[in-house]
């Protein structure tokens, strides 16, 4: 699933661009991240593990997507 796809129309040419944008995982991943980092807790170890916490977290949040229907 992508976040945020978009059509964009060219207001001279009128060439119409399609992106299909980023993937959810990874944007749920980014904003785990900035969570992260907001709060203050940096996990112990590199920066590879704050990654793998990161796209962790947005894992379960694509499984919770899946689980609970669309109100």
């Amino acid at each position: 699933m992508k976040a945020y796809p978009y059509m964009h129309k060219h207001p001279t040419s009128g060439q119409t661009t399609i992106s299909e944008g980023m993937d959810l995982r990874d944007w749920f991943a980014g904003q785990a991240l900035q969570g992260i980092y907001a709060k203050g807790n940096f996990p112990t170890g590199i920066m590879f593990d704050t990654a793998k916490e990161a796209y962790a977290i947005a894992d379960e949040m694509m499984k919770q997507r899946k689980e609970v229907p669309n109100e």
